[in-house]
């Protein structure tokens, strides 16, 4: 249990930002989160301008929940940092330099798909890359094929997997694909092998008994045309 958390910048001596650490997601009750390298408070110019951000990383608590990361942007025009938080949710992420070019990107994965088709284990999350810049988070995914490839390869494994087993739970793995597929540009490939998969008997949910087939894949279509992975 964590209480009376509280932040406090400070630039070329003076105070410039000092409150109570707080969050939509957990209230006053977060957790400081540390990942991989990183520590639950970061110091790194994440737009590449030669201004520092402070990145603080949060953790909820709870079964499959959050990682919260908050950025806080130094804003001339009033002296003070702004704060931008951003839910990742159960995959966190990872701040990595993707392009080896010392401009740094969040890895992790669209948690969105958790629970949209099946269970959480059986649910397959496709990969996400995002920037920061301007006080906001950017999604540039489709930026890295190479990433996406792999991780649509890595999804595919597992469905071929499930299928020769014939494992009765393999929409959450395939939907994971189709996002990444479509994110390349490969939507009418994957239109045809879905309903290839869905006459065959692969498509199926014991969480959802009567959506699997092509129902899932008319579901499965539209939510992807909703996150923008489908035009």
């Amino acid at each position: 249990t964590y209480k009376h958390q509280h932040l406090t910048i400070v630039r070329a001596g003076k105070t410039a930002y000092s409150a109570a650490v707080t969050s939509p997601v957990c209230g006053t009750g977060c957790a400081p989160l540390a990942t991989g390298k990183h520590s639950s408070v970061d110091v790194v110019d994440l737009e590449g301008t030669g201004e520092p951000n402070v990145l603080l990383r949060l953790y909820s608590g709870g079964a499959h929940c959050c990682a919260v990361d908050q950025v806080f942007s130094y804003d001339a025009s009033t002296a003070t940092y702004v704060e931008t938080e951003r839910n990742f949710g159960d995959p966190g992420e990872r701040l990595v330099d993707l392009a080896h070019n010392g401009h740094y990107e969040f890895l992790t994965a669209d948690d969105t798909f958790a629970y949209e088709f099946t269970d959480f284990a059986a649910s397959g999350l496709p990969i996400q890359i995002l920037t920061f810049s301007s006080a906001q988070f950017h999604d540039v995914t489709s930026s890295y094929p190479k990433l996406i490839t792999s991780d649509a390869k890595r999804w595919l494994k597992a469905f071929s997997s499930q299928r020769k087993s014939h494992y009765q739970d393999t929409t959450g793995v395939v939907a994971a694909w189709a996002a990444d597929e479509d994110l390349l540009g490969k939507q009418q490939q994957v239109a045809t092998f879905l309903s290839q998969q869905a006459k065959a008997g692969h498509l199926n949910s014991p969480l959802f008994p009567r959506g699997g087939g092509q129902k899932f894949v008319a579901k499965l279509q539209r939510f992807l045309r909703q996150r923008g992975y489908l035009h």
